[in-house]
């Protein structure tokens, strides 16, 4: 069945076919992906065949498996997606990583600000693994928030991670009341509006363009989020963004325009592209 499928997909041009067919028969067996290579030999009831064949269809026509399964897993954790909200990438993990190491530094309580937080994969790794951390998130879909309250009562991190739906900066103003955040993170749109028309089927026609397409550059977001933040954190205080693959320039010079920020830098992902800006405001 794992070759069928994956000889399937690869002929359809799916990206990594083999992956992509062990999760769907692991979704359909209710077993883990190891079980299929553990009890190979158990055989395939007719409802399930029928159940797969659905599911690989699917998934043959570049609808995203993760949207299929209702599930992805981000940083070792298990979170629901649905088409509301953009499926988390492994690139985000090193924008998640830096984040630890900033709040870790210090053991007090500290406040974190996720702009465009989508499924809610962000804070809630952050929150899970740093417990000093209150978390407010915030996102201009409520479809997609719908999505991260799920994933917070999935992870019982109800009293660490508070959603809030409104336009970036626009739901924190009231709710801070004086308080400013030691951190803001954010992965933000940053897809150009011809980097739009060029990117693959299973994202360009199944993901929400709410969550890619961010104008002419694809910096429309990370102006005003990098515009905003400065009155919104603590001297101290970081922005981490994630990028596109060729923006670290422009957006490192976007950062220091504001005047407001030091110990600005750009950090490339595996693939040795641009992937995410830091900069500390700077100390009173």
């Amino acid at each position: 069945m794992l070759n069928w499928v994956t000889e399937y997909l690869g002929r359809k041009g799916i990206d990594s076919p083999r992956l992509s067919a062990e999760l769907l028969l692991s979704h359909v067996l209710a077993k883990k992906r190891i079980e299929l290579y553990m009890q190979f030999d158990q055989p395939v009831a007719e409802d399930q065949l029928s159940c797969l064949h659905d599911l690989v269809k699917r998934a043959g026509q570049h609808e995203p498996v993760a949207y299929i399964l209702g599930k992805t897993e981000f940083y070792s954790l298990e979170l629901n997606v649905t088409p509301d909200c953009m499926i988390p990438r492994p690139e985000t993990e090193l924008l998640v990583e830096r984040a630890i190491e900033f709040l870790q530094v210090q053991a007090c309580q500290q406040l974190v600000c996720d702009l465009c937080t989508g499924c809610g994969c962000i804070g809630i790794v952050i929150a899970k693994i740093c417990p000093n951390a209150r978390i407010i998130a915030t996102d201009i879909s409520d479809d997609a928030l719908k999505v991260a309250a799920q994933n917070v009562q999935k992870h019982q991190l109800d009293k660490q991670v508070e959603l809030l739906c409104g336009d970036l900066f626009e739901s924190v103003t009231a709710r801070l009341a004086g308080d400013k955040f030691d951190l803001i993170v954010c992965n933000p749109p940053y897809v150009s509006a011809a980097e739009y028309e060029t990117l693959a089927k299973n994202v360009k026609d199944y993901e929400p363009r709410l969550a890619l397409w961010a104008g002419a550059d694809g910096l429309d977001i990370c102006r005003r989020v990098i515009k905003g933040a400065g009155a919104f954190l603590k001297p101290g205080g970081a922005l981490m963004l994630e990028i596109g693959f060729s923006q670290g320039q422009a957006v490192k010079e976007l950062l220091e325009r504001t005047g407001t920020f030091a110990e600005i830098r750009i950090e490339r992902d595996f693939q040795n592209h641009d992937r995410i800006a830091i900069a500390k405001k700077m100390s009173l």
